[in-house]
C-alpha cells in the first residue's frame, strides 16, 4: 500500500526494539520511519540494527519533523501523558503504552489535548486485535456459555531488580499497573460494562515499595472478575470466562507468542472443544489497525474514554 502511515518511535525501549518496531515493519499500512533517543548514538545503533532510516538525539526533534506522521510512545509509564501530549501538540497521532497515565487526572489530561489538537490518540492493548480474542468475546456474547457471571485471571513475573522501571514506585512501577491492568481491561471489554465496586488486597514490596502481590475483585453489574497479579511469582497467565452453561479458558491471553499457534477451550453441556489459532503478531495487527484510523478517520482500537475507564479501576484495586 502506498501512502503507508510515518511512525516514529520515542525511545529505545526493549518492548519497541524487540517486540513492537520488528513488527509493525511488517504492516501493510505502516512503516517506521524513525527513533528517537536523549543519546544519539543509542537512537543511531537501534535505528541501524532495526533498518530504520532517521535516529534523533532528542524527542523534540522527532517531533519537529514533518516527515512523522504518528509516534508511537513506550517511555515509561510517568512519561506517556507529557510526552503524548507534545506529540499531540506537535500535530502527531500517538499510539501510547498501557497504563496510559499515571492517574484517571493525568488521562483526562491527555484527553482534553486530544480534543484541542484533534489529533488520534490511544493506548496500546494489543491483545484487543487478536484473533482469539475476538473468538472468546464472540464466543461469550453469543450465549453460547450462557448468561457470563464470573471472569478469572491471573498475570504474574518474577523481577526484583530495584533499577527495573517496573519496580520503581515514581515511573508507575508495580504489578496492577504493569500487568493487572490486563485483566481489568479484558473484564470491562468482555462484559461492556465499568465496575461499580473494586475492592483489593495488596501487599507492598518492603523496599522498592511497589506493589508486588495483589489480588482484586471488580463487581460489575452482571457479574464479579477476581484476578491475581504479581511481580515476585513464577511467571503464569490465564484468563476464564464462566457463564450459566459453559465456560471459555484463553490458555496464553496477553503475551500471546507470534511465532506458533495459541488456543482456546470451550466446554458446553456437549464436552471441551479445542480451538486453534493459527500464529500471528498483535503487534502487527495494532499498527495496522491504528494506522487505518489514521487514514479512514475513524475511532482507534482503544480509545481514551475507555483507557480512562480503566484508569480508574486501576487506582480503585491499589487503594484496596
Amino acid at each position: 500500500m502506498s501512502n503507508k502511515i510515518r511512525w516514529g518511535v520515542l525511545g529505545v525501549a526493549a518492548i519497541a526494539t524487540k517486540k513492537v518496531i520488528p513488527a509493525m515493519q511488517k504492516c501493510a499500512r505502516a512503516e517506521v520511519a524513525g527513533i528517537a533517543s536523549r543519546d544519539l548514538g543509542k537512537a543511531e545503533k537501534a535505528a541501524a540494527d532495526l533498518g530504520i532510516r532517521k535516529a534523533y538525539g532528542s524527542y523534540e526533534a522527532m517531533l519537529a519533523d514533518p516527515g512523522i506522521d504518528a509516534i508511537y510512545n513506550p517511555l515509561p509509564n510517568h512519561l506517556h501523558v507529557p510526552w503524548s501530549i507534545k506529540a499531540a501538540e506537535a500535530g502527531k497521532h500517538v499510539l501510547c503504552e498501557k497504563p496510559v497515565a499515571m492517574s484517571s487526572a493525568e488521562c483526562r489530561d491527555l484527553i482534553a489535548a486530544r480534543d484541542r489538537t484533534g489529533v488520534k490518540i490511544g493506548e496500546a492493548f494489543m491483545v484487543r486485535l487478536h484473533p482469539q480474542w475476538l473468538r472468546t468475546r464472540a464466543v461469550v456474547h453469543s450465549g453460547r456459555i450462557g448468561e457470563l457471571r464470573s471472569i478469572l485471571g491471573f498475570f504474574s513475573y518474577y523481577n526484583t531488580n530495584p533499577q527495573n522501571i517496573r519496580n520503581v514506585s515514581e515511573y508507575g512501577g508495580g504489578g496492577v499497573m504493569d500487568v493487572g491492568c490486563y485483566p481489568i481491561h479484558i473484564s470491562r471489554w468482555i462484559f461492556e460494562e465499568e465496575p461499580v465496586k473494586v475492592m483489593a488486597a495488596v501487599e507492598l514490596d518492603p523496599v522498592m515499595k511497589t506493589d508486588r502481590l495483589v489480588s482484586a475483585v471488580l463487581e460489575f453489574p452482571s457479574g464479579q472478575s477476581i484476578f491475581t497479579c504479581s511481580t515476585q511469582l513464577a511467571p503464569y497467565q490465564r484468563m476464564q470466562f464462566f457463564g450459566t452453561k459453559g465456560r471459555v479458558e484463553v490458555e496464553i491471553p496477553f503475551n500471546a507468542p507470534p511465532d506458533r499457534p495459541v488456543r482456546i477451550f470451550i466446554e458446553d453441556a456437549s464436552g471441551i472443544e479445542t480451538e486453534e489459532f493459527p500464529a500471528c503478531d498483535q503487534y502487527t495487527l495494532q499498527g495496522d489497525a491504528f494506522s487505518r484510523a489514521v487514514q479512514e478517520n475513524t475511532p482507534v482500537p482503544v480509545t481514551l474514554e475507555d483507557a480512562l475507564g480503566n484508569m480508574e479501576a486501576i487506582e480503585k484495586a491499589l487503594r484496596g
